[in-house]
Protein backbone atom coordinates (compact mmCIF):
# COMPACT_ATOMS: atom_id res chain seq x y z
CA UNK A 1 0.00 0.00 0.00
CA UNK A 2 1.06 3.36 -0.85
CA UNK A 3 0.87 6.90 0.80
CA UNK A 4 -0.65 5.47 4.08
CA UNK A 5 0.01 5.84 7.41
CA UNK A 6 0.59 3.27 10.60
CA UNK A 7 -1.97 4.09 13.53
CA UNK A 8 -2.16 2.21 16.79
CA UNK A 9 -4.88 -0.06 17.25
CA UNK A 10 -6.35 1.79 20.07
CA UNK A 11 -6.64 5.36 18.45
CA UNK A 12 -7.98 3.63 14.79
CA UNK A 13 -11.01 1.43 16.92
CA UNK A 14 -11.92 5.13 18.66
CA UNK A 15 -11.91 6.60 15.19
CA UNK A 16 -14.10 4.35 13.43
CA UNK A 17 -16.00 4.05 16.88
CA UNK A 18 -16.59 8.13 16.86
CA UNK A 19 -17.70 7.78 13.11
CA UNK A 20 -20.06 5.50 13.42
CA UNK A 21 -21.75 7.12 16.68
CA UNK A 22 -21.36 10.78 15.09
CA UNK A 23 -23.63 9.53 12.30
CA UNK A 24 -26.18 8.18 14.80
CA UNK A 25 -25.41 4.72 15.36
CA UNK A 26 -26.38 3.49 18.82
CA UNK A 27 -22.79 3.32 21.08
CA UNK A 28 -23.26 -0.94 21.52
CA UNK A 29 -22.82 -1.42 18.12
CA UNK A 30 -20.62 1.33 17.06
CA UNK A 31 -17.94 -0.69 19.45
CA UNK A 32 -18.75 -4.00 17.84
CA UNK A 33 -18.64 -2.81 14.09
CA UNK A 34 -15.92 -0.52 14.91
CA UNK A 35 -13.75 -3.67 16.94
CA UNK A 36 -14.86 -6.06 14.33
CA UNK A 37 -13.33 -3.67 10.97
CA UNK A 38 -10.49 -2.64 12.83
CA UNK A 39 -9.62 -6.18 13.64
CA UNK A 40 -9.95 -7.20 9.33
CA UNK A 41 -7.89 -3.94 9.01
CA UNK A 42 -5.16 -5.15 11.75
CA UNK A 43 -4.82 -8.24 9.93
CA UNK A 44 -4.00 -7.19 6.38
CA UNK A 45 -8.06 -7.92 5.09
CA UNK A 46 -8.01 -4.44 3.84
CA UNK A 47 -11.56 -4.95 1.52
CA UNK A 48 -12.68 -5.93 4.62
CA UNK A 49 -11.17 -3.21 6.86
CA UNK A 50 -11.86 0.37 7.10
CA UNK A 51 -12.31 0.38 3.41
CA UNK A 52 -15.88 -0.62 4.06
CA UNK A 53 -16.80 2.08 7.29
CA UNK A 54 -17.60 4.74 4.73
CA UNK A 55 -20.38 2.59 2.73
CA UNK A 56 -22.11 2.13 6.44
CA UNK A 57 -24.06 5.16 5.65
CA UNK A 58 -25.69 4.18 3.07
CA UNK A 59 -26.48 0.60 4.69
CA UNK A 60 -27.91 2.65 7.53
CA UNK A 61 -30.24 4.91 5.17
CA UNK A 62 -32.00 1.55 4.28
CA UNK A 63 -35.31 2.56 5.10
CA UNK A 64 -35.58 -0.78 7.62
CA UNK A 65 -32.35 -0.14 9.18
CA UNK A 66 -32.19 0.38 13.02
CA UNK A 67 -29.47 1.83 14.30
CA UNK A 68 -30.91 1.25 18.24
CA UNK A 69 -30.69 -2.03 17.65
CA UNK A 70 -30.32 -3.82 21.53
CA UNK A 71 -30.58 -7.81 20.21
CA UNK A 72 -30.90 -10.30 23.19
CA UNK A 73 -30.58 -13.93 22.76
CA UNK A 74 -33.10 -16.58 23.69
CA UNK A 75 -33.06 -20.44 23.99
CA UNK A 76 -34.26 -22.75 21.64
CA UNK A 77 -33.24 -26.04 23.22
CA UNK A 78 -30.02 -27.19 25.41
CA UNK A 79 -28.19 -27.41 21.90
CA UNK A 80 -29.71 -24.43 20.18
CA UNK A 81 -29.85 -20.66 20.28
CA UNK A 82 -31.30 -17.66 18.67
CA UNK A 83 -30.88 -13.70 18.39
CA UNK A 84 -32.76 -11.26 15.84
CA UNK A 85 -30.38 -8.62 15.57
CA UNK A 86 -33.02 -6.01 14.52
CA UNK A 87 -32.38 -5.04 11.23
CA UNK A 88 -28.65 -3.78 12.77
CA UNK A 89 -25.40 -4.59 12.15
CA UNK A 90 -24.91 -8.40 12.44
CA UNK A 91 -22.34 -8.69 14.66
CA UNK A 92 -23.38 -6.94 18.05
CA UNK A 93 -26.17 -9.59 17.91
CA UNK A 94 -23.27 -12.51 17.22
CA UNK A 95 -21.35 -11.37 19.73
CA UNK A 96 -23.75 -11.42 22.20
CA UNK A 97 -25.11 -14.56 21.27
CA UNK A 98 -21.84 -16.99 20.94
CA UNK A 99 -21.43 -16.28 24.95
CA UNK A 100 -24.45 -18.89 25.20
CA UNK A 101 -22.70 -20.61 22.26
CA UNK A 102 -20.04 -21.12 23.61
CA UNK A 103 -21.46 -22.35 26.57
CA UNK A 104 -24.32 -24.77 25.12
CA UNK A 105 -20.98 -26.23 23.11
CA UNK A 106 -19.11 -27.14 26.32
CA UNK A 107 -21.95 -28.76 27.90
CA UNK A 108 -23.75 -30.66 25.09
CA UNK A 109 -20.78 -30.72 22.36
CA UNK A 110 -22.19 -29.44 19.97
CA UNK A 111 -24.11 -25.84 19.77
CA UNK A 112 -26.02 -24.23 17.07
CA UNK A 113 -26.34 -20.10 16.61
CA UNK A 114 -28.93 -18.57 14.42
CA UNK A 115 -28.20 -14.74 13.93
CA UNK A 116 -31.18 -13.43 11.81
CA UNK A 117 -32.48 -9.95 10.70
CA UNK A 118 -28.66 -8.56 10.25
CA UNK A 119 -27.23 -6.44 7.71
CA UNK A 120 -23.94 -7.91 6.97
CA UNK A 121 -20.61 -6.57 8.88
CA UNK A 122 -17.41 -7.47 7.33
CA UNK A 123 -15.42 -10.91 7.56
CA UNK A 124 -16.11 -13.81 9.20
CA UNK A 125 -13.01 -14.79 10.74
CA UNK A 126 -13.04 -12.84 13.90
CA UNK A 127 -15.82 -14.08 15.49
CA UNK A 128 -15.05 -17.67 15.02
CA UNK A 129 -11.23 -16.95 16.06
CA UNK A 130 -13.21 -15.74 19.07
CA UNK A 131 -15.28 -18.76 19.61
CA UNK A 132 -12.60 -21.37 18.64
CA UNK A 133 -9.92 -18.99 21.34
CA UNK A 134 -12.49 -20.71 24.10
CA UNK A 135 -11.15 -24.09 22.94
CA UNK A 136 -14.00 -25.36 20.43
CA UNK A 137 -13.80 -25.99 16.79
CA UNK A 138 -16.28 -23.19 15.10
CA UNK A 139 -18.17 -22.99 11.63
CA UNK A 140 -20.20 -20.08 10.76
CA UNK A 141 -21.69 -19.35 7.06
CA UNK A 142 -23.95 -16.47 5.55
CA UNK A 143 -25.83 -15.76 2.53
CA UNK A 144 -25.25 -12.37 0.90
CA UNK A 145 -27.16 -11.02 -2.51
CA UNK A 146 -27.84 -12.38 -5.80
CA UNK A 147 -24.62 -11.39 -7.41
CA UNK A 148 -23.25 -14.92 -8.31
CA UNK A 149 -24.56 -16.98 -11.04
CA UNK A 150 -24.42 -21.02 -10.59
CA UNK A 151 -22.15 -23.09 -12.70
CA UNK A 152 -23.55 -23.45 -16.24
CA UNK A 153 -25.77 -20.21 -15.69
CA UNK A 154 -25.46 -16.56 -16.66
CA UNK A 155 -27.42 -14.25 -14.00
CA UNK A 156 -27.13 -13.97 -10.28
CA UNK A 157 -28.75 -16.17 -8.04
CA UNK A 158 -26.56 -17.41 -5.25
CA UNK A 159 -24.77 -15.18 -2.90
CA UNK A 160 -21.24 -15.19 -2.23
CA UNK A 161 -22.04 -16.90 0.54
CA UNK A 162 -19.18 -17.27 2.83
CA UNK A 163 -17.46 -19.91 5.06
CA UNK A 164 -15.84 -19.80 8.07
CA UNK A 165 -13.76 -22.29 10.47
CA UNK A 166 -11.27 -22.16 13.43
CA UNK A 167 -9.71 -25.08 15.37
CA UNK A 168 -8.49 -24.35 18.61
CA UNK A 169 -4.14 -25.08 19.48
CA UNK A 170 -2.70 -25.34 22.59
CA UNK A 171 -0.39 -22.33 23.21
CA UNK A 172 -0.66 -21.45 19.82
CA UNK A 173 -3.67 -19.03 17.72
CA UNK A 174 -6.34 -20.92 16.46
CA UNK A 175 -6.03 -22.43 12.94
CA UNK A 176 -8.64 -20.29 10.78
CA UNK A 177 -9.84 -19.73 7.49
CA UNK A 178 -12.45 -17.93 5.28
CA UNK A 179 -13.49 -17.01 1.82
CA UNK A 180 -16.45 -16.40 -0.16
CA UNK A 181 -17.54 -19.38 -2.23
CA UNK A 182 -17.09 -17.06 -5.09
CA UNK A 183 -13.93 -17.04 -7.47
CA UNK A 184 -13.47 -13.17 -5.33
CA UNK A 185 -15.24 -11.22 -2.77
CA UNK A 186 -16.80 -8.81 -3.94
CA UNK A 187 -15.26 -6.43 -2.22
CA UNK A 188 -11.69 -7.38 -3.92
CA UNK A 189 -13.76 -7.12 -7.22
CA UNK A 190 -14.56 -3.03 -6.29
CA UNK A 191 -10.88 -2.32 -5.37
CA UNK A 192 -10.32 -3.40 -9.12
CA UNK A 193 -12.39 -1.21 -9.68
CA UNK A 194 -11.54 1.25 -8.27
CA UNK A 195 -7.82 1.07 -9.14
CA UNK A 196 -8.72 0.31 -12.60
CA UNK A 197 -7.31 -3.05 -12.74
CA UNK A 198 -8.62 -6.03 -14.59
CA UNK A 199 -9.38 -9.20 -12.72
CA UNK A 200 -8.89 -12.98 -14.37
CA UNK A 201 -11.79 -13.98 -16.37
CA UNK A 202 -12.67 -16.31 -14.66
CA UNK A 203 -13.56 -14.08 -11.94
CA UNK A 204 -17.49 -13.17 -14.07
CA UNK A 205 -19.95 -12.01 -16.46
CA UNK A 206 -21.15 -9.00 -17.97
CA UNK A 207 -24.60 -8.33 -18.24
CA UNK A 208 -24.89 -10.25 -21.44
CA UNK A 209 -23.58 -13.35 -19.62
CA UNK A 210 -20.08 -13.39 -21.12
CA UNK A 211 -17.00 -13.70 -19.48
CA UNK A 212 -15.11 -10.25 -18.65
CA UNK A 213 -12.04 -9.05 -17.46
CA UNK A 214 -13.95 -5.24 -17.02
CA UNK A 215 -14.58 -5.69 -12.81
CA UNK A 216 -17.05 -2.84 -13.33
CA UNK A 217 -19.05 -4.54 -15.80
CA UNK A 218 -18.68 -8.09 -13.70
CA UNK A 219 -19.93 -5.86 -10.70
CA UNK A 220 -22.74 -5.04 -13.14
CA UNK A 221 -23.35 -8.23 -14.24
CA UNK A 222 -22.76 -11.33 -11.94
CA UNK A 223 -20.03 -13.13 -10.27
CA UNK A 224 -18.81 -17.07 -10.74
CA UNK A 225 -18.52 -19.38 -8.06
CA UNK A 226 -14.69 -20.58 -7.58
CA UNK A 227 -14.20 -24.47 -8.82
CA UNK A 228 -17.00 -24.58 -11.13
CA UNK A 229 -19.99 -26.97 -10.17
CA UNK A 230 -18.00 -27.90 -6.59
CA UNK A 231 -17.80 -23.98 -5.94
CA UNK A 232 -21.67 -23.83 -6.74
CA UNK A 233 -22.71 -27.17 -4.68
CA UNK A 234 -21.46 -25.24 -1.43
CA UNK A 235 -22.40 -21.79 -2.36
CA UNK A 236 -26.25 -23.48 -2.16
CA UNK A 237 -25.41 -25.52 0.81
CA UNK A 238 -24.81 -22.09 2.49
CA UNK A 239 -28.04 -20.86 0.91
CA UNK A 240 -29.71 -23.33 2.73
CA UNK A 241 -28.18 -24.10 6.06
CA UNK A 242 -28.38 -20.57 6.47
CA UNK A 243 -31.66 -19.16 4.95
CA UNK A 244 -34.56 -21.61 4.85
CA UNK A 245 -33.29 -23.74 7.61
CA UNK A 246 -32.82 -20.92 10.44
CA UNK A 247 -36.20 -19.05 8.75
CA UNK A 248 -33.80 -16.20 7.38
CA UNK A 249 -33.51 -14.78 3.78
CA UNK A 250 -32.34 -16.72 0.61
CA UNK A 251 -29.71 -14.21 -1.51
CA UNK A 252 -32.36 -13.51 -3.85
CA UNK A 253 -34.69 -12.73 -1.00
CA UNK A 254 -31.92 -10.35 0.79
CA UNK A 255 -31.60 -8.41 -2.49
CA UNK A 256 -35.34 -7.64 -3.05
CA UNK A 257 -35.91 -6.40 0.63
CA UNK A 258 -32.91 -4.50 -0.49
CA UNK A 259 -35.83 -2.30 -2.55
CA UNK A 260 -32.26 -0.48 -4.89
CA UNK A 261 -30.72 0.86 -1.78
CA UNK A 262 -27.28 -0.69 -2.25
CA UNK A 263 -27.15 -1.59 1.46
CA UNK A 264 -25.05 -4.39 2.69
CA UNK A 265 -26.75 -7.65 2.80
CA UNK A 266 -29.39 -8.40 5.11
CA UNK A 267 -29.40 -11.96 5.99
CA UNK A 268 -28.84 -14.52 8.84
CA UNK A 269 -25.87 -16.43 9.60
CA UNK A 270 -25.39 -19.84 10.95
CA UNK A 271 -23.11 -20.63 13.71
CA UNK A 272 -21.82 -23.93 15.21
CA UNK A 273 -19.54 -24.81 17.67
CA UNK A 274 -18.00 -28.34 18.79
CA UNK A 275 -15.99 -29.07 21.69
CA UNK A 276 -13.51 -32.12 20.81
CA UNK A 277 -12.75 -33.22 23.93
CA UNK A 278 -16.29 -34.31 24.18
CA UNK A 279 -15.98 -36.16 20.67
CA UNK A 280 -12.03 -36.67 20.65
CA UNK A 281 -11.12 -36.61 23.75
CA UNK A 282 -7.84 -35.69 25.42
CA UNK A 283 -6.10 -36.55 22.46
CA UNK A 284 -8.33 -34.59 19.52
CA UNK A 285 -5.87 -31.34 19.98
CA UNK A 286 -2.80 -34.14 18.94
CA UNK A 287 -3.95 -35.55 16.54
CA UNK A 288 -4.23 -32.23 14.76
CA UNK A 289 -0.98 -30.91 15.80
CA UNK A 290 0.34 -33.99 13.96
CA UNK A 291 -1.74 -32.97 10.96
CA UNK A 292 -0.66 -29.45 11.02
CA UNK A 293 3.66 -30.49 11.32
CA UNK A 294 3.35 -32.01 7.86
CA UNK A 295 2.29 -28.84 6.29
CA UNK A 296 5.16 -27.14 7.44
CA UNK A 297 7.49 -30.32 6.69
CA UNK A 298 6.34 -29.37 3.23
CA UNK A 299 6.62 -26.21 4.01
CA UNK A 300 3.16 -25.02 3.31
CA UNK A 301 1.41 -22.42 4.99
CA UNK A 302 -1.28 -23.15 7.55
CA UNK A 303 -4.60 -20.69 7.21
CA UNK A 304 -4.26 -18.17 9.13
CA UNK A 305 -0.17 -17.67 9.80
CA UNK A 306 0.24 -15.42 7.33
CA UNK A 307 -3.02 -13.02 9.18
CA UNK A 308 -1.10 -13.62 12.38
CA UNK A 309 2.14 -12.90 11.00
CA UNK A 310 1.03 -9.36 9.77
CA UNK A 311 -0.94 -9.09 13.22
CA UNK A 312 2.13 -9.22 14.53
CA UNK A 313 3.98 -6.28 12.62
CA UNK A 314 0.57 -4.08 13.45
CA UNK A 315 0.78 -4.61 17.03
CA UNK A 316 5.08 -3.48 16.48
CA UNK A 317 4.48 -0.61 14.20
CA UNK A 318 1.17 0.05 14.15
CA UNK A 319 -1.99 -1.06 11.49
CA UNK A 320 -0.98 0.20 7.86
CA UNK A 321 -3.79 2.64 6.81
CA UNK A 322 -4.24 4.22 3.25
CA UNK A 323 -3.70 8.40 3.86
CA UNK A 324 -6.81 9.18 1.05
CA UNK A 325 -9.17 6.48 2.71
CA UNK A 326 -8.64 8.23 5.90
CA UNK A 327 -9.08 11.51 4.36
CA UNK A 328 -11.97 10.14 3.25
CA UNK A 329 -13.62 8.40 6.49
CA UNK A 330 -12.51 11.91 8.74
CA UNK A 331 -14.32 14.59 5.71
CA UNK A 332 -17.53 12.23 6.25
CA UNK A 333 -17.40 12.17 9.58
CA UNK A 334 -17.01 16.16 9.62
CA UNK A 335 -19.89 16.45 7.92
CA UNK A 336 -22.16 13.97 10.51
CA UNK A 337 -20.49 16.42 13.50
Amino acid sequence: MTNELRISETNLIALAEEFLSSNGLNIAQSRSLARTLVEAQRDGSFSHGLQRLPGTLTTMSHPQFNRDADPQPHDLSVAAVQIDAQFGFSCLAAERGIEALVEKAHDVGLAMLAVNNGFHSTALWPLVERISNRGLVALSMNPTHAWVAPAGGNRGLLGTNPIAFAWPRRDKPPAVFDFATSAASRADIAMHRETGTEVPEEWGLDNQGKPSRDPAKILAGAMLPFGGHKGSAIALMIELLAGPLIGAFTSRESQSFDQGADAAPCHGELFLAFSPGVFGGAGALDHAETLFSGFYEQGARLPGDRRYRIRENSAREGIRVSSPLLDRIQVLMGAAI
